[in-house]
């Protein structure tokens, strides 16, 4: 049997004060994605992440058992990937971890269904290292973009592809990832020693799940963009009393 565990991480920290847990159509933010991965088909085990009590605590009111992060995790200028790799050690003492969803807590937009798709892919292509929700958005493609110089000029940013042309669909394809969530290969995945930068926890091998996007919310205008993407795609409400989710938590 696959072990299917999801991982929720959010520093306490940032530009709109607590905005993880800002109401969202009458629910914290992180309660949206904790119940997409509540319905999940395969997720069965619970983690957060955080040094903050008041998102430990929201995610615990959704059956996630609390990991308090270090300080020198907890930072501006922490990694990611290092406190996923020391969220891991942790949640492995309660079993073996073959998959990993982490989650991130200031993200709405998400379904189960996606995050069913992500692990089943990944569950059917062994050669990958995880697997992740991204987007196209040729009008940013990184071909043309460019790198501001001291003097205030600019030069291509991309080198070393050839000259870029100016029709969209002529140029390769290339992908954003959402940040939404990460499916990951276990241990083998977040401890790669070759792990592809800037996130080296998805490991050397990174397969595609094609999204429309999503929004991860750094502002207020950003919470009421995210109410009318779960109403519009009629996302259920959180509702962790209900029995198929009291059942997980037990």
């Amino acid at each position: 049997m696959t072990v299917v565990a999801a991982l929720m991480i959010g520093r306490g920290g940032s530009s709109l004060p607590d905005k993880n847990i800002l109401p969202v159509l009458g629910h914290p933010l992180l309660h949206w994605t904790a119940a997409a991965a509540r319905r999940s088909r395969y997720v069965s085990r619970f983690y957060v992440s955080s040094d903050d009590d008041k998102i430990l605590s929201a995610a615990g009111e959704a059956g996630y058992q609390p990991i308090v992060r270090p300080p020198e995790l907890a930072s501006a200028t922490a990694q990611s990937c290092d406190a996923v790799r020391h969220a891991l050690d942790i949640i492995e003492k309660d079993g073996a971890v073959d998959v990993l969803v982490v989650q991130h807590a200031n993200v709405g937009m998400i379904t189960e269904d996606v995050i069913d798709a992500c692990i089943d892919k990944l569950l059917a292509h062994p050669h990958l290292s995880s697997v992740v929700p991204s987007h196209q958005n040729p009008e940013y493609h990184p071909m043309r973009a460019k790198r501001l110089l001291p003097d205030g000029s600019l030069v291509n940013f991309a080198t070393g592809d050839g000259p870029a042309s100016a029709n969209r669909q002529d140029l390769p394809t290339a992908v954003f990832f959402d940040h939404s969530f990460w499916v990951l290969r276990g241990r083998s995945a977040v401890f790669d020693m070759n792990g592809q930068p800037p996130w080296p926890c998805m490991g050397s091998t990174i397969g595609v799940y094609e999204t429309e996007g999503c929004l991860d919310v750094h502002s207020l205008e950003d919470l009421e963009s995210t109410a009318r993407w779960l109403e519009a795609h009629h996302v259920p409400r959180p509702d962790f009393t209900r029995p198929a989710f009291a059942a997980q938590a037990d």
